[in-house]
């Protein structure tokens, strides 16, 4: 029996983040906002109770939020303090030191499978995965969970990974962090190849300047603007009291954009990406 997010409160997220997003969007008067990268881990849980972190969400004007943690305890804090806002995706870590090894620690299998047993997730992720690392045993199974579960992958990755990724599961959707530190125009070539990769904006700065957004961007979220999404990141406690400013940031270089294409990034396409399904296990 899966606890803490029921079938009902996971399939009513999006009308019940409407209304709560509305409300706070009008009373504002500012667009709301959906933020794709957000982190709730150990080292966070003082400094900003779960309480606190839910406000500084909803003080933020966002509509909705997906949230992994190191260890997953803190996803499943903030989502019991808040359902309609949290959307929860699960990591493959149990501490921020398993960055570096966790594609190489069968253990990380069994703590995805006890945790998929127990809750309910919209993806796995954000994971670290590059290279020739995507085809070890460990990623391969996690990826495969991932498919038989009906989740996205939301991947820390360089270009290789994505290709390797999409060649052993071609249907996936997969939600590429910080768009890859990539040059624009190399995130539009990957995104021209795959149909089903999204992309989040997350601790990247070179795509707006003081409200205007750079030229090259423009055009990549011009040619793409179902695919992109803004995110703040929170990989340091710290971070957390960023999240206000980052919303001002991102409503201040959307207005820049056509409001369609700034509506899209700024929260539609992250719930367009929630409704979007997994074509079933051959």
């Amino acid at each position: 029996m899966k606890t803490n997010l029921n079938r009902r409160q996971f399939t009513g997220f999006l009308a019940a983040a409407t209304i709560a997003g509305g409300e706070s969007a009008s009373a504002a008067d500012e667009m709301p906002l959906f933020d794709a990268h957000i982190h709730y881990s150990h080292d966070a849980w003082e400094l900003v109770p779960p309480q606190q972190a839910v406000a500084i969400l909803r003080k933020a004007g966002l509509r909705g939020a997906f949230v992994s943690s190191s260890n997953d305890q803190g996803t499943q804090m903030l989502m019991a303090e808040a359902p309609d806002l949290i959307v929860p995706e699960l990591r493959p870590y149990r501490s921020r030191g398993e960055i570096g090894s966790w594609m190489r620690d069968p253990t990380v299998i069994r703590y995805l499978e006890e945790r998929l047993t127990k809750f309910r997730y919209v993806g796995v992720g954000e994971f670290h995965l590059y290279g020739e690392d995507t085809e070890l045993a460990v990623p391969r199974r996690m990826v495969a969970l991932a498919r038989e579960h009906g989740l996205l992958l939301h991947a820390h990755s360089d270009v290789d990974a994505i290709e390797r990724l999409f060649r052993q599961w071609p249907e996936a959707r997969i939600l590429w962090a910080h768009s890859g530190f990539d040059r624009p125009e190399k995130v539009r070539e990957v995104l021209r190849r795959h149909p089903r990769l999204t992309c989040d904006l997350a601790f990247r700065g070179d795509h707006a300047t003081g409200g205007k957004v750079d030229p090259a961007w423009r055009e990549a979220f011009t040619e793409f603007s179902d695919r992109f999404m803004i995110g703040t990141d929170t990989f340091t406690p710290e971070r957390w009291h960023y999240i206000g400013s980052h919303a001002s940031y991102s409503r201040a270089w959307l207005t820049d954009l056509p409001t369609p294409v700034a509506e899209r990034i700024g929260w539609r396409n992250a719930e367009t990406l929630l409704r979007r399904p997994v074509p079933p296990k051959a």
